[in-house]
């Protein structure tokens, strides 16, 4: 099973969103998705009762995991493995820092959501450099960008992102489909099947599918700080 996060210390990057619509598009492709919410919120939790009562075909498991359960996230994992589930996101608070300490270090893949701000990208390089730390596999995705316009502050945040590290691709727009797809209790790609954010979603699950195939190809992913947590 493979796992991503979505990690950033600053709120309101659009963890959430993102987090269900590539959950969507990745059972979309035959992917059995678990996502896990570790928001005292529980925002993302409130969508899949949203996607429960709209009674959708497409499957996706929504379970909260509490942060006493987080020292044995390995063993917690390893079960899902073991039922069959082939994807596992996390969508975390963005204060929590012990939470995102066990995810950091059980993630194959962490994704950085960061808006085209000044603010918005310190904070998200913060958090790269916390998952560099912990040796991590990890890309900013830039998003919430200017639909209408082009914008020096979007080149600018790009730069300065791809300075430190990967960019996801692609740059993700403020589109008001991602918002009601949430919402009807949907993935973007289910909402909008034809529109750009449904596009721009399958693209980044095609580039975030692929930096995990990349990823197994070049080792297998060890854990030891968890195991020692576990233990």
């Amino acid at each position: 099973m493979r796992t991503i996060a979505f990690l950033t210390q600053k709120g309101g990057a659009g963890k959430t969103t993102l987090a269900a619509s590539l959950a969507v598009a990745a059972a979309h492709v035959g992917e059995r998705v678990i996502a896990l919410d570790l928001d005292p919120q529980a925002s993302l939790f409130r969508w899949g009762k949203r996607r429960d009562a709209a009674k959708v075909p497409t499957k996706v498991v929504i379970e909260p995991l509490e942060e006493e359960r987080l020292p044995r996230l390995l063993s917690i994992l390893e079960g899902l493995a073991s039922t069959g589930f082939t994807i596992a996101i996390f969508d975390t608070a963005g204060a929590d820092l012990t939470a995102a300490r066990f995810v950091t270090e059980a993630a194959d893949l962490c994704l950085l959501p960061t808006r085209p701000t000044c603010l918005d990208v310190d904070a998200t390089a913060a958090t790269f450099r916390s998952v560099f730390l912990a040796k991590r596999k990890a890309a900013f995705v830039l998003n919430q960008c200017p639909p209408t316009y082009r914008s020096s502050r979007v080149s600018e945040s790009a730069k300065g992102l791809t300075s430190l590290g990967v960019l996801a691709e692609p740059m993700l727009y403020a589109r008001m489909d991602y918002q009601d797809a949430i919402g009807a209790g949907l993935g973007v790609t289910e909402f909008a099947r034809g529109g750009r954010a449904a596009q721009e979603t399958e693209a980044l699950w095609n580039w975030t599918r692929a930096q995990l195939e990349s990823a197994r190809r070049e080792t297998s992913v060890d854990k030891p700080a968890l195991r020692r947590a576990a233990a």
